[in-house]
């Protein structure tokens, strides 16, 4: 399979992934169809960036600020929360067989004696469950940041209205 057709697969499979979750909530069908878009975009994005050698954790935050930049114009046109169409496409990128080896290697781990094997399982141990959280920290803050930057009453955005106003921000004195 080529490299194009397998990014294109994988995007397939997150957005049939991701559609399967936003149906959980019962939306509009246009949520359901824009999250399946988004969380092909994000997953192929991280595909591409994983091909380029960039780490899982770097590439999943590109992914995830991809999706909530990608979804901040469907927010504002049909005024639905942003959540409804990120949280989704972003749960494909869930790093559950990450999570699944280090519980699998901490359950050997409390089951042997053997020296060698218990120092094999706590390397194990300790690399998939630091990916688990660098992962899901990674699209956490890929997800929540551009909303907190962009979003209408963000600091950011008031203050750029201010500008766009009056000239200058508006301070408040003797604070």
């Amino acid at each position: 399979m080529t490299p194009l057709l397998t990014m294109l697969a994988d995007g397939f499979f997150a957005a049939v992934a991701a559609m399967g979750f936003a149906v959980i909530s019962n939306p509009p069908k246009k949520v359901v169809l824009v999250a399946g878009a988004l969380a092909a975009v994000g997953h192929m994005g991280r595909f591409a960036l994983m091909r380029e050698d960039v780490g899982i954790a770097s590439a999943s935050l590109c992914a995830a600020l991809l999706i909530s930049l990608c979804s901040m114009p469907c927010t504002r046109r049909w005024h639905i929360p942003a959540e409804m169409f990120t949280f989704p496409a972003l749960l494909p990128m869930i790093p559950g067989m990450f999570a699944y080896k280090a519980i699998l290697a901490t359950m050997q781990f409390l089951g042997t004696a053997d020296m060698p094997l218990r120092q094999e399982l706590l390397v194990s141990i300790v690399y998939n469950s630091l990916t688990t959280f660098f992962i899901m920290c990674a699209l956490v803050i890929g997800a929540v940041l551009p909303l907190f930057l962009f979003h209408r009453e963000s600091p950011l955005i008031r203050g750029l209205r201010e500008i766009r106003r009056h000239g200058k921000p508006n301070r408040r004195t003797g604070d």
